[in-house]
Parts: structure tokens; C-alpha cells; sequence
């Protein structure tokens, strides 16, 4: 089991990535043949790239959180020392993680709203929560990758390690 966890939080985001990135291309070249030779699309085409974008940029913004990819301004940590550099990540990442938990409980409010209304989307007919949620899941994710970049940065910290600078996200 502790295996099976450890490759979970390597790469669960890279395969949800995957899965989500292969339905939108394949949906969105289904979807030019159609229209092209056909002379005919449908709605639910668009609909399923458009939430399947939402939840690939979600997923991705927690896998680069993970791997310190994301977008940041680094020039003045270059001139810092290693202690200090560790104290800048710890303070970002406590601010993020607090927009993180109020971001996550606005979307989680917007996500029991529409299962109270039973709203459904246009073209597929189905929840609108399924879709909704792609918002609290990417924050959900977001908050156990900076609590565990947190946890890391501290004992880099607290045992003289130099901090983690990041990987790349896709080799």
C-alpha cells in the first residue's frame, strides 16, 4: 500500500493531466471533422473541451505547485542566502495556502448551490456540479501540494539543506 501511495503522489496529476489533455484533442479533432466535412457540429463537443480544459488547467496549476513550476518572480532570491531564500518560500507559500482555503470555500459554495438547484448544462444534460467542482478539486490539490511543500521547505529549513528550487514539470 505504501507503494501504491508513493506513486500516487508522484504522478497523479501527470496521468489526470494526460487523460484530460487526450480527451480535449481528440473531441476537438472529432469535432473540426465533423463541422469541415459534415457541415454539422454539436453542443456538447464544445462542452466537453470546455470543461475538460478547466479541469486540465486546475489539475496542472496543483502539479506545478508540486514541482515549484509554477510562474513566479525569482531574481532577488538569487541574491539571497540559503536561509533566507527557505523563509521567502515558507512566506509564500502560508500566503497562497491562505487564498487556497478562501478560494476553496467560495468554490465549494458555488458547487453546493447549483446540487441544491439541480442546474444542468446546455448541450449534455447532465450535473452541472460534475463540472463545477473542477474548481474545489484543483484547490483541494493545491492545498495538500503547498502543505507539502511547506513540510519540506521547513525541514530543508531546519536541518541546513539547501531549498528546493523546482523541476520541470514534463521531462
Amino acid at each position: 500500500m505504501p507503494r501504491l501511495l508513493h506513486h500516487l503522489n508522484q504522478n497523479a496529476e501527470r496521468w489526470a493531466l494526460l487523460v484530460f489533455y487526450v480527451m480535449l484533442v481528440v473531441t476537438m479533432f472529432v469535432e473540426v471533422v465533423r463541422r469541415e466535412l459534415l457541415a454539422y457540429s454539436s453542443i456538447w463537443g464544445e462542452e466537453i473541451v470546455r470543461y475538460a480544459f478547466i479541469y486540465l488547467a486546475w489539475i496542472g496549476a496543483a502539479a506545478a505547485m508540486r514541482e515549484r513550476a509554477h510562474i513566479r518572480i525569482d531574481v532577488i532570491l538569487q541574491y539571497c542566502g540559503p536561509r533566507l531564500k527557505a523563509l521567502l518560500y515558507i512566506l509564500g507559500d502560508l500566503v497562497m495556502f491562505a487564498v487556497a482555503i478562501v478560494a476553496f470555500y467560495w468554490s465549494l459554495e458555488t458547487v453546493l448551490v447549483s446540487a441544491k438547484f439541480g442546474s444542468v448544462t446546455h448541450g449534455l444534460r447532465i450535473s452541472q456540479v460534475w463540472f463545477l467542482s473542477a474548481v474545489p478539486i484543483g484547490f483541494a490539490l493545491l492545498l495538500l501540494r503547498i502543505a507539502q511543500s511547506l513540510i519540506r521547505d521547513i525541514a530543508d529549513l531546519r536541518y541546513g539543506r539547501p531549498v528546493f528550487l523546482g523541476n520541470k514539470l514534463f521531462d
